[in-house]
């Protein structure tokens, strides 16, 4: 069976469900309670599928159907009643026949199909002859829409030299036309733009190589891709895409050398790690296939190599060694320059290198002396006499000019110069005996200096080591002190000693012990040496007394074994102690000091004890001296002065006015001038006012006053310095007032009277007895 007729047959039987027997069944069942009758009448509606073709324009409706009830005796007593989507203003119904139209155009992109509902009902008793059905007209589909390429512009990109058929990227178009409907969704893609290099597939838009291609020759193409719908047929619409392909790159093409012969040159003073010169072979490729390392080929002296810059891919050639203008003045070196990454398709069409021959050539200058060796090593033996050869030291002119050197030591600030170098030769000698035990190495920079060029010179290390000879005997390492109690017995060890050598053995060092020739007879001690540096002292009696003898002296041989062997005395001095079988050493090295000043235990404490009392009595004179020197430069009497100081701000008495502050601050103490009696203030001021009548305010006579007041004021410590002194001898040149100073009335400060002061209360207490005590004293 054809596939479109069966789909039109699915598309019928969805249309005629609303008649199917259950819906029917319920609708009848409905139309049994809206009826009194009670026979049931087969009733149903008749009607093929209904399609309305899009984008048809008609000044007339267009008829597109019909719905009509099986019951219609086409009479005109039956009324059709259309309802639903677009009911009245796309669709409309004759109501005689149920004849369907279309008002208007429709768009099938915009709404594919309309639900409607129709209703038969009886135009006498306006009631339903059939129930109200649904059904469903479908908006028939024309090729009105063009196809769209919605991400376009497109970029791909794609391997160069990819063999044909490589698929590079897929282009869609769509179409809003109904694919399942007719050709007008059907699109067929074509290649507008991009021949001979590209082909594209007509059903999927699979855009692929047709052939290979080189970036290195171009590496960016432009396709366009046009798709159209109807397959193509005339009258299709269509729509064109723009395709933009880049050509990676490969690594396909070897590293090449655009010079195949270098000249480079490089100065014989240049340093290990100078540049010499670059090369440069250059590469098609791109990023990392265009990576390449540089090598050294057929260089035996291997003075140079070479690395590559990975910025530039350049190869910068290094110097390996110092080179010698004398010894060599060319060089030949091959440099070969290599792929770094190699893509093994394209090794059957050779080998990504290349080579190129680089010659160098040495300059000459100028160089410093060289010494034959860097350091010298040299040996000379202790106590050498002065003058004595140590060893020489040769440099020459390694150029052509070959200059005379002058050599020198180079010594250092904080060293003695045991050394001396004859300039000429560069003989080194002794300027005075060397002692190795004081330093068996010496070190010291020696320089050589062209003549003709003071400018040049070199340095070499001198490492002298003085050899030893016997000349220090064997001794104690340290003083022993050696006790012994009054009742040893005879062969009580009382000490182990041994000895130290400052001399080098190179056998290593071996001592022998003994006593003393002259106090080998004594019965007293004997040494016995345990033959391995070290040696016992036994007593040789039993019993000692401190009363007959405190002190024993020993003098002990030892002996090194070095050529000629040395022998040294050294005195054991061993004390008796008063014990009874361990050594009190405290008491022993007190009883010995006692002994060795000759006092008694008595006497000793005598001493302490005058010593103890002269300390006390010192104690007590810096105790008592210090406190006097914390007291006060002021009497008590002054005390009654740290007082508060009144200060009034307006005329009459009060006593919230008042600013309390301690005068002790005012007086300088870093200050004492010669004391000097005080002149009563009152008759000087009055003689001064006498004076001031003939003379001004700026008169020599007051400044001189002020002077001496306050040299008074700050010299005196017994009396506080008055606050403040004014003067008002004068109201000012021309004033009708005149003086308004009291200094100059008829009344004295005894004709006054203050005892209204004592009436302010207590704040001004301390003011009414100075003055009330002040008249006291002048009556």
């Amino acid at each position: 069976m054809n596939s479109s007729v069966l789909l039109r047959l699915m598309v019928m039987l969805v249309q005629l469900w609303p008649c199917s027997p259950s819906r029917q069944n319920s609708r009848a069942q409905d139309a049994v309670q809206s009826f009194t009758a009670a026979r049931r009448v087969k009733r149903g509606w008749l009607w093929e599928p209904l399609f309305a073709t899009e984008e048809q324009i008609s000044p007339h409706p267009v008829y597109i159907g019909q719905l009509k009830s099986d019951l219609d005796k086409q009479d005109g007593n039956l009324q059709y009643i259309l309802n639903g989507e677009g009911a009245g203003s796309f669709f409309v119904m004759d109501e005689y026949n149920g004849k369907i139209y279309v008002m208007q155009k429709l768009d099938r992109e915009k709404k594919p199909f309309y639900t409607l509902r129709a209703q038969a009902i009886n135009r006498s008793t306006q009631l339903p002859v059939e129930p109200e059905s649904e059904f469903i007209i479908k908006v028939r589909d024309v090729n009105d829409n063009k196809p769209q390429f919605l991400d376009g512009p497109y970029v791909a990109t794609v391997p160069e030299m990819s063999p044909e058929g490589t698929s590079v990227t897929q282009v869609t178009a769509t179409d809003a036309d109904d694919p399942s409907y007719g050709n007008s969704a059907r699109l067929l893609y074509s290649l507008i733009q991009g021949q001979p290099y590209f082909s594209v597939e007509p059903k999927t838009g699979v855009i692929r190589m047709a052939s290979k291609m080189d970036r290195e020759t171009k590496d960016q193409y432009l396709v366009i891709i046009q798709a159209k719908d109807m397959v193509g047929q005339p009258g299709a619409f269509s729509a064109t895409a723009t395709v933009t392909i880049n050509l990676s790159d490969i690594n396909d093409n070897p590293p090449k050398f655009q010079q195949r012969l270098y000249y480079m040159s490089v100065s014989e003073e240049a340093p290990v790690g100078a540049t010499v010169g670059t090369v440069f072979a250059e590469d098609s490729d791109i990023g990392d296939n265009a990576a390449m390392d540089y090598f050294i080929e057929a260089d035996s002296s291997d003075v140079f190599h070479i690395i590559t810059n990975n910025e530039t891919q350049e190869g910068i050639v290094l110097l390996k060694k110092r080179v010698d203008y004398e010894s060599r003045r060319r060089y030949s070196i091959q440099v070969k320059a290599v792929n770094r990454y190699i893509d093994e398709r394209f090794l059957k069409e050779g080998r990504f290198e290349d080579t190129t021959l680089v010659k160098i050539n040495v300059e000459d200058a100028d160089e410093p002396p060289v010494f034959t060796l860097e350091n010298y090593m040299m040996e000379i033996v202790e106590g050498a006499m002065t003058g004595a050869l140590v060893g020489v030291v040769t440099a020459r002119d390694p150029d052509e000019a070959d200059s005379p050197v002058r050599y020198s030591i180079v010594h250092g600030m904080h060293l003695k110069r045991l050394f001396s170098i004859n300039e000429h030769n560069g003989a080194i000698i002794t300027t005075e005996p060397l002692d190795r035990e004081i330093a068996s190495w010496h070190n010291f920079t020696v320089t050589a200096t062209e003549t003709r060029n003071p400018e040049k010179i070199s340095e070499a290390n001198v490492y002298i080591q003085v050899l030893d000879v016997n000349d220090n005997a064997p001794e104690f390492p340290k003083n022993y002190e050696t006790f012994v109690c009054e009742n040893a017995v005879l062969g009580q060890q009382i000490q182990s000693i041994s000895a130290v050598d400052q001399d080098d053995s190179a056998e290593g060092h071996h001592f022998s012990f003994s006593l003393a020739q002259e106090d080998a007879n004594s019965s007293h001690f004997t040494v016995k040496d345990n033959q391995d540096n070290t040696a016992g002292i036994f007593t040789g009696k039993s019993g000692f007394r401190r009363e007959e003898q405190f002190f024993f002296y020993l003098p002990i041989l030892i002996q090194d074994n070095g050529t000629p062997p040395l022998t040294s005395t050294n005195t054991l001095t061993v004390t008796v102690c008063d014990c009874d079988t361990e050594v009190n050493t405290f008491y022993c090295r007190y009883g010995a000091f006692m002994y060795s000043l000759g006092l008694s235990t008595e006497a000793l404490v005598a001493v302490f004890a005058c010593i103890l009392i002269f300390l006390v009595f010192f104690l007590a004179i810096v105790t008592i001296r210090q406190q006097q020197k914390k007291k006060p430069p002021f009497s008590e009497k002054m005390e009654e002065f740290r007082e508060n100081i009144v200060s009034y701000d307006d005329e009459g008495g009060g006593e919230q006015d008042t600013e309390a502050f301690d005068i002790s601050a005012l007086r300088t103490r870093a200050v004492m001038r010669t004391h000097r009696p005080r002149k009563k203030a009152a008759s000087e001021i009055q003689s001064l006012y006498r004076q001031s009548l003939q003379v001004g305010p700026d008169s020599a006579i007051f400044r001189q006053f002020i002077s001496e007041k306050l040299e008074e004021a700050n010299a005196d410590p017994s009396v506080p310095p008055y606050d403040s002194l004014q003067t008002y001898a004068f109201e000012g040149t021309g004033s009708l007032a005149g003086s308004l100073s009291s200094l100059g009335s008829n009344t004295s400060d005894t004709d006054q009277s203050y005892d209204y002061l004592a009436d302010w209360g207590p704040h001004f207490k301390q003011l009414a007895g100075m003055y009330s005590s002040h008249r006291t004293v002048g009556d």
